[in-house]
């Protein structure tokens, strides 16, 4: 699990357009990186398109936005594509990031229990350390309550 005041975990992971993207060597802007259930999904595209809304003022306050899944590179290409994205789409696909940030969990729909990515989002500050985190994270609103705890860093 992750700690405000702590590094945040490292990585390099596939991103849509086929490259990779490593969080360290994004320092020093900042990272907001949110976890998401999946590609092309209602809740998942709206909260895509809202950081894609936002990602100029994202930009202009020095930050990267980063969106992670367990999809494909191919299936973050399509949903890119399809909705116009403007966020950098990362793919983790063995669950490896997912474990390290604590946000492959246990979940229940319809009174099955199944594993799968809690919507989760992680400020992390130009130094790598993690200085806001939001789990459990409903979506309306959210794009904006980021920012705005970006801009308070």
């Amino acid at each position: 699990m992750t700690e405000i005041g702590s590094p945040a975990p490292d990585f390099t992971l596939p991103r849509d357009g086929g490259d990779t993207i490593t969080l360290s060597a994004l320092r020093p802007r900042a990272v907001v990186l949110y976890f998401y259930p999946k590609d092309d999904t209602s809740g998942c595209t709206t909260e895509a398109r809202d950081f894609t809304a936002l990602a100029d003022d994202f930009a202009a306050a020095g930050a990267v936005v980063i969106g992670v899944s367990k999809d494909s590179v191919k299936a973050h290409d399509k949903f890119v594509a399809k909705h116009g994205l403007g966020v950098i789409l990362a793919s983790d696909e063995h669950s490896d990031l997912c474990e390290r940030y604590g946000v492959w969990a246990e979940k229940s729909m319809y009174g099955k229990s199944y594993m799968g990515i809690e919507r989760s989002t992680f400020l992390i500050d130009g130094a790598g350390m993690l200085r806001a985190q939001w789990r459990k994270v409903k979506v309306p609103g959210h794009a904006e309550a980021v920012l705005a705890a970006l801009k308070a860093l």
